[in-house]
C-alpha cells in the first residue's frame, strides 16, 4: 500500500499546483494494485494530501491516474463521500464504500437458488418495463405539467459490496431539495424519512403514497445494480451513521421492496433495527421468500401502507 504525497499529484497534473487548497479538510490517499483507498486524515500521523475540493481537478487526478477503483472510507462525511463519488463517475471509475467482509451472503451460501434469482429479476423488470410504460409515460407528463424541473431524480446509494450507483426515481420533491435535506431532518435520529416534508409536492405525495415513484428503479434491477427483492438500498446520508458492525450488511445486493417494506416501512426507522431487519432477511434468505414477499409488496402499495 503506498501514500499517496503532493509531490505524486503535481507529477500527475503539472501546472496545476496553484489550484491545491491548502486550508481544506485533508485526506489520507494509498493505493495498492490499482485501488486507490481515500480515508480521514485524523488520528493519523501519516503522509496527507490537501483535499481537492475543486471537482475539476480532482476529475483530472482520477482520469490521468493509475487508479482503476476507488474505494471510500465510511468515517469521511457524506459531503466527501459525494463529492468524490461524482469525481468518479465524471472520471470513469467505478467508486466503492470500503466495508467489513460479509461471509454467509445468499450468493455465497446458494449460488444455484441465487442465478435463478437473478434470472427471475432480469425477466420480470423486462416485463414490467413493458407492461407499465403507459403508466411510466402518463406520470412523467404529469411531472412535467404539475411542477418545473426535471422528471426524474438520482441519488447515490449503497449497492452489492459497496459499489455506489445511482437509484432512479421519479421526481416527487422541488428542485434543488438536496440543498434543504439537513434542515428538515435536523432532528431526524432513524432514518431520513420526514412525514410533513415541505419539499414533496402535492402530486409527488400521492406517487409516493402508491410507490409509483419507484417504478423507474426497474431499470436499476436491468443494469444489475438491484434486486426486485432485497434490503433497503442505503442512502449515503443513511449509510455513513450505520455502526461498524452494521456495515457489513451493505454487502448485500439491494433491493426494490424487502422485508422492512412489508412488514414495517415508515413506521420502523430505527437505524439498527432496520438493519436487524435486513439480517434476518439474508441469513434466512431463499428463493421462495421472495416470491411470498412480491404479493405481499403489491397488498402494502395499493393500501399506502406506511408511505409518504
Amino acid at each position: 500500500m503506498t501514500s499517496v504525497t503532493l509531490s505524486t499529484l503535481k507529477e500527475l497534473i503539472p501546472g496545476e499546483r496553484e489550484n491545491l487548497d491548502y486550508s481544506a479538510p485533508k485526506y489520507i490517499l494509498k493505493w495498492r494494485l490499482g485501488k486507490l483507498l481515500v480515508s480521514s486524515h485524523q488520528g493519523t500521523n501519516q503522509p496527507y494530501l490537501p483535499a481537492l475540493e475543486n471537482r475539476e481537478l480532482l476529475v483530472k487526478c482520477l482520469t490521468y491516474s493509475p487508479v482503476r477503483m476507488v474505494l471510500l472510507d465510511p468515517d469521511l462525511s457524506e459531503a466527501q463521500l459525494r463529492l468524490w463519488a461524482d469525481a468518479c463517475e465524471q472520471a470513469n471509475k467505478p467508486v466503492f464504500l470500503r466495508l467489513p467482509s460479509a461471509q454467509g451472503l445468499p450468493r455465497m451460501r446458494n449460488p444455484i437458488g441465487w442465478a435463478f434469482k437473478r434470472l427471475f429479476d432480469w425477466s420480470v423488470a423486462a416485463l414490467l418495463l413493458t407492461v407499465l410504460t403507459p403508466l411510466m409515460v402518463a406520470l412523467a407528463i404529469l411531472i412535467r405539467s404539475n411542477s418545473p424541473g426535471p422528471i426524474f431524480y438520482t441519488q447515490w446509494r449503497v449497492g452489492e459490496r459497496g459499489k455506489l450507483f445511482h437509484i432512479l426515481k421519479f421526481r416527487t420533491m422541488i428542485v434543488d431539495a438536496e440543498k434543504f435535506h439537513h434542515q428538515v431532518m435536523a432532528n431526524q435520529k432513524g432514518l431520513h424519512k420526514c412525514k410533513d416534508d415541505f419539499r414533496v409536492t402535492s402530486l409527488g405525495r400521492w406517487m409516493r403514497k402508491y410507490s409509483l415513484d419507484e417504478l423507474p428503479q426497474l431499470f436499476n434491477v436491468l443494469r444489475g445494480e438491484m434486486s426486485l427483492v432485497g434490503p433497503r438500498p442505503w442512502a449515503l446520508y443513511d449509510a455513513v451513521r450505520i455502526s461498524k458492525a452494521g456495515q457489513k450488511r451493505l454487502n448485500a445486493l439491494p433491493g426494490m421492496t424487502g422485508d422492512w417494506q412489508v412488514k414495517a416501512r415508515s413506521h420502523l426507522l430505527d437505524l439498527d433495527a432496520v438493519n436487524h431487519c435486513d439480517l434476518e432477511y439474508l441469513r434466512s434468505w431463499s428463493l421462495w421468500r421472495d416470491l411470498k414477499i412480491l404479493p405481499l409488496t403489491m397488498l402494502k402499495v395499493l393500501s399506502g401502507f406506511g408511505a409518504y
